[in-house]
Parts: C-alpha cells; sequence; structure tokens
C-alpha cells in the first residue's frame, strides 16, 4: 500500500481558516446537524462540544477517474526522499503512505536499527536521537490515520480524546490496574493514575507537599514553579499540577509502552520524546525547582551516578528530587543494594533527604559552597571552568559536577516580567548574552503588542489553540504575552543562536534547545500554532536539511489539521514561504506588521494547514 508510484488522491475535509464563499452554506449546514444532534445527546454532546470534527467535509486519495472530481486536491501518494536539490512537484508536495502516519524522523526504529551495532544498548542509547542524513529522510507531508478527528478542546482533552487519534491500547491493557488510560468506546479515558499513584494523582502531589513542607503546604508553597517529570508516562502528574500554576516538561522515550507521549500531546499537556542516555538533557543548568521520578526506570545508581549528576546539573540550588520507585520502599532482591548506592550518591551530590513516605523518597539540594567544598569522594570530580553547563544540544554526559552560580529569583508570577540576570551574563562564546534590562522591557512590550494583533488575525475562540510552539523563542516574550491564556508554550531556542534559554527558565516558562535543520522530537500533529520569528532567515545559510523547503515540511509535520503557522521575516523569504504554502496544502495570508504605528520591514505570512486524509 502506498509503494512509490501509486496513485491515490487526498480529500480536503475542511475548508480552513479562509473559506471560500461556495463552502459556507454547506458549512452552516453541517453546523445545523451537529446542533441537532447535540440536544439529542447530553454526555456525548458536551463531550463533541467545540471538537468541530463532525462539521467537516472532506477529501482523499483514490485513483483513476477520481481525479477529477470535485473536492480532489492534485497531490498524490508516493514514497519520496529529499534530494540534494530540492523539486517539490507542480501539483504539491508528494504524501507519505499511511503506515508513516506516527513518523518520529530522529527517533524512527526502522533507522535505528541500521546503526545499532555501534550503539551502547545498556546505557539506552538506541532511544536517543538519531536523525538520517538528508538524502535519507522523507520528503512528502505526513497523513493522518484513516478516521482521524479534529482533537477534543481543552479542558475536557485532559481527560478525554478520541481513540481513532492514537489507537493504542496497549497501555489501557498493561496499566489498566494502575488508571493510566482506559479504551471507552470511541474515545479513551484518563483517570489522572500511575504505577505509584493509582488513585490519583491530585493525592499524590498533596503528599509530596506534605513531605517537603512537613505538612504546612504543598508544592506551590514549597517555591516549586518548574517541574521536569523524567519518564512521565502519560503526563498524568503534569496535568495534575496546572491548577498550582506549576509548568512541567515531561518527557519518555519511545519504548514497548507505545506512544506515552502522543497521548499527553493530544490531551494537550507539554511534552517531547527523550531519554536519560548518554548525552546531556536539551535543558540549561539551574532550570527546574524540582525533578520528578515515578517508576521512570532510570539506573540511577549505575556508572557512578552519570544521571544522577545530570539532574544536578538541570536542579537549583534547594531543589528537590522526587523517587517513587521500588528501591526506596523494598526490601526485596537487590533493592536494598541499590538504595545503599542511591544514598550514598546523593549524599555526594550534597543532596539531603528529607522524608520517605509510602513508596516515595525526597531528597533537598543544599548547593552551597561549604558542602561542594568538602566532597572527597573519587566520584564527585568538579567539572573544569570552562565547561559550560549551559550547552547541552548534541552534548555528552560529563561525568563531573558542575559548580552552578547561585541565582535568587522573584516567586511566581512576578518573575515571569522580571529582567533575568543570566541575560547579562558574559561568559564562554556559546553562553554570551549581554542584554540590558532596557532591550528586555522593549522585547517585552513588542510581543505584548504584537501578540494581540496576532489573535485578532486568527479570529479563533479562545479554546481553538492550547499547544503552542515558539520556533525561535529568544527571551521568551511571545510565550509571556500568552500566559493568562489557556494554553501552553514550547519555548525552542535554536542550538546555533544566542543561549538565551536560561533566561526563559528564569521567567518561569519551560523550552528546549533544538537545532532546525533537523527533525524535532515529537509525534506528528502535536501543535495547534507555530509562531516563527526570524526563523528561517537565520538559517539560511546552514547547508543541507536546512533550506525553507524543509522546515516548512517539518511544521507540517508538527501541525494539527487546521492549525496555524505565523511566519514573521523579512519580504523577501515571506514572499518564498507565500509561494510554496499551496504546494504544503496550507492556506496563506500575507500581512504588515506595525510596531508603535510604524510598518516594520518584516513581513507576517499567516497560514493555516487543511484538513485533509488518504483514503
Amino acid at each position: 500500500m502506498g509503494s512509490l508510484g501509486s496513485f491515490r488522491r487526498i480529500k480536503q475535509q475542511m475548508t480552513g481558516a479562509f473559506p471560500e464563499p461556495s463552502c459556507v452554506l454547506r458549512t452552516l449546514k453541517l453546523v445545523l446537524a451537529v446542533s441537532l444532534i447535540v440536544l439529542g445527546l447530553i454526555f456525548a454532546g458536551s463531550l463533541l462540544a467545540g471538537t468541530q470534527a463532525l462539521n467537516a467535509t472532506y477529501s482523499t486519495i483514490s485513483s483513476g477517474d477520481m481525479r477529477k472530481s470535485k473536492g480532489w486536491l492534485p497531490n498524490i501518494v508516493a514514497l519520496s526522499f529529499r534530494s540534494e536539490s530540492i523539486a517539490i512537484p507542480v501539483e504539491g508536495m508528494n504524501i507519505c503512505p499511511l503506515e508513516y502516519s506516527e513518523l518520529i524522523p530522529c527517533q524512527d526504529e526502522a533507522y535505528v536499527r541500521t546503526i545499532s551495532r555501534n550503539l551502547n544498548i545498556s546505557r539506552k542509547e538506541h532511544l536517543e536521537r538519531h536523525c538520517p542524513p538528508p538524502n535519507s529522510r522523507l520528503f512528502c507531508l505526513i497523513p493522518p490515520p484513516k478516521d482521524y478527528k479534529l482533537p477534543i478542546k481543552w479542558p475536557k482533552s485532559r481527560d478525554f480524546i478520541w481513540r481513532s487519534n492514537v489507537n493504542h491500547t496497549l497501555l489501557a491493557e498493561v496499566k489498566g490496574g494502575q488508571n493510566w488510560v482506559h479504551a471507552s468506546g470511541s474515545r479513551m479515558w484518563f483517570p489522572g493514575g500511575g504505577t505509584h499513584f493509582k488513585h490519583g494523582a491530585s493525592q499524590y502531589i498533596q503528599r509530596l507537599g506534605d513531605i517537603i513542607t512537613n505538612g504546612t503546604g504543598d508544592l506551590r508553597t514549597a517555591g516549586v514553579v518548574q517541574v521536569l517529570d523524567v519518564g512521565c508516562g502519560v503526563a498524568s502528574f503534569a496535568a495534575y499540577l496546572l491548577p498550582l500554576q506549576i509548568q512541567t516538561m515531561s518527557f519518555a522515550p519511545i519504548d514497548s509502552h507505545e506512544n506515552q507521549i502522543q497521548f499527553a500531546l493530544e490531551r494537550g499537556i507539554a511534552a517531547m520524546v527523550g531519554v536519560l542516555g548518554t548525552t546531556r538533557m536539551p535543558y540549561p543548568s539551574n532550570a527546574f525547582e524540582l525533578v520528578h521520578c515515578s517508576r521512570c526506570r532510570v539506573d540511577w545508581h549505575e556508572n557512578d551516578g552519570i544521571l544522577l549528576k545530570e539532574v544536578d546539573r538541570v536542579l537549583r540550588s534547594n531543589g528537590y528530587f522526587v523517587y517513587s520507585a521500588p528501591p526506596a520502599y523494598k526490601k526485596d532482591k537487590d533493592f536494598p543494594d541499590i538504595w545503599a548506592k542511591l544514598t550514598k550518591l546523593t549524599s555526594s551530590l550534597c543532596w539531603v533527604l528529607i522524608g520517605k513516605k509510602v513508596q516515595t523518597a525526597v531528597w533537598r539540594k543544599v548547593g552551597n559552597a561549604s558542602c561542594s567544598a568538602s566532597m572527597t569522594a573519587p566520584h564527585t570530580n568538579f567539572c573544569d571552568r570552562i565547561d559550560d553547563l549551559d550547552t547541552s544540544w548534541n552534548r555528552s554526559l560529563q561525568d563531573c559536577i558542575g559548580l552552578q552560580r547561585s541565582i535568587q529569583l522573584p516567586l511566581w508570577p512576578a518573575r515571569l516580567m522580571k529582567y533575568p540576570a543570566r541575560l547579562k551574563l558574559q561568559g564562554l562564546p556559546r553562553s554570551f548574552c549581554g542584554v540590558s534590562a532596557a532591550e528586555f522591557e522593549m522585547d517585552t512590550t513588542f510581543w505584548r503588542d504584537q501578540v494581540n494583533r496576532y489573535w485578532q488575525l486568527l479570529q479563533v475562540p479562545e479554546n481553538a489553540i492550547r499547544n503552542v510552539m515558539d520556533m525561535s523563542a529568544i527571551y521568551g516574550s511571545f510565550a509571556a504575552a500568552l500566559w493568562e491564556k489557556p494554553l501552553w508554550v514550547m519555548n525552542v531556542v535554536p542550538s546555533e543562536l544566542r543561549n538565551t534559554l536560561p533566561a526563559v527558565y528564569d521567567r518561569g516558562l519551560i523550552g528546549t534547545y533544538h537545532n532546525w535543520c533537523e527533525p524535532f522530537s515529537t509525534y506528528p500533529r502535536s501543535y495547534d500554532l507555530l509562531h516563527a520569528y526570524k526563523l528561517f532567515s537565520s538559517y539560511q545559510k546552514h547547508g543541507q536539511g536546512c533550506h525553507l523547503a524543509d522546515i516548512l515540511l517539518e511544521m507540517d509535520r508538527l501541525l494539527r489539521p487546521k492549525g496555524s503557522v505565523l511566519i514573521v521575516d523579512y519580504p523577501d523569504i515571506v514572499k518564498e514561504a507565500y509561494r510554496l504554502a499551496p504546494k504544503f496544502l496550507w492556506n496563506a495570508e500575507v500581512h504588515t506588521l506595525y510596531s508603535d504605528g510604524k510598518a516594520l520591514r518584516e513581513q507576517l505570512l499567516l497560514c493555516q494547514k487543511k484538513f485533509w486524509i488518504v483514503e
């Protein structure tokens, strides 16, 4: 099915943000039909409300005489690979066969098998990022599953998603008794449980607050603003931290527990594919007040605690490491030996065990100079002063402990608009920032005004957008301007540009490093809105894999059907992107940007991905 040269056609399912007049009457009739159904179905109706999944016409990929039928799009299904000289067919980008509907190019098991003999399987290197060379990458649009529906809107999506969108039931079968997820007719249901909190994440989160505050408060009152959840499962822990205004970066690898991250993102929870193996996590130092491991299947006690040292790098002073796993409470097998190693390693890191309760242990990172100076064990060697703790993109793990600067941050939410001190630090070339408070204030004001303009142009209900990515986040001001809306933002700082991600985290936001010459570590159809500010001009001279069409293709993979793209760049780049947009089955409009009443040199290209399926 879908082999090279097959001619099936795609059928458009939604008319998009910029509907053609001939579609309006048909859409109104469909909306009326759905309304009548909703009136007759109480619970199901409340769930369907806002999904827009049923008020949709569609188009498909078929063969032969169907080509000229009304509603059929001209693209064909053909397995295509990138060539050195990019050539997009006249009829538009080819469509990858349906079996590639969940492809993550840099975590593709088929490609990893070809290089597996060179990987350290015991260190989980096979689960890390391994990107095929450009000429081996697919160069076709990733199709949605055949029965794909527009996602259920937040906040209902926290508890329910369409089964057809992530049609995997292994977790429901294996983890059903732990209340991770249950299959329920056309939906998947997430009761909020986990391996160590099968009675609900809320109860578990309060227990952690009790341990840390001696029963006097919760995680929020303990100063926790940002959390890293290692091996997050379906991210229910993060979902139930949201009422406390705690943001969580959740990650899990692709392994036998299939599609955990896809479940999380479909629910509308921040997450990405990742693993603790042989490379640093793509986050800066001093980023999180709490790192969480609930049965995360990480061997913290192995290799002289090198993975614990990586946690120490990203953990703020006086931050917490939460460990819910058998060694913390079981006395059989080799668990006591593992616990003994853990306590010795954590002590050498100047972590203090502050509590053990109901299968959970909690350490606090003391992080004071006197403790660091007293470390004498052979496995507590310090990193070289030339080592940049914030340089973590494609960087091997360092078997050393970094002497981090002490950072005093305002309470939340004041820190969101406060000038981050790390912006003015001038260290190594990659960590050089040198941004003044005045520049930061100007940037914050500029993006507050632009976001208001964006929302006027998008013309969408407030709950229409949940998962957002800022592909070149700079200082995080775009995300800060969106803070009060019911959404979250993945702030991406390109690894080749100035390292401003520490400042993003110091504002109380979350994000990651990434090189946009490569695909991102997430499933297709992860985001409702992508924002690219001068991203294409930044990558103009970066060579293979960095062409404008390469990045547009990756954006299409990341984007949900009917999702929107905001591209801000110089006129020549916007003109070329506007020319290519229809080839990617996007609707597009060009707009002028203003600041203080004056037109800017940069232009805004607003695009919306059409809703189409392969038949």
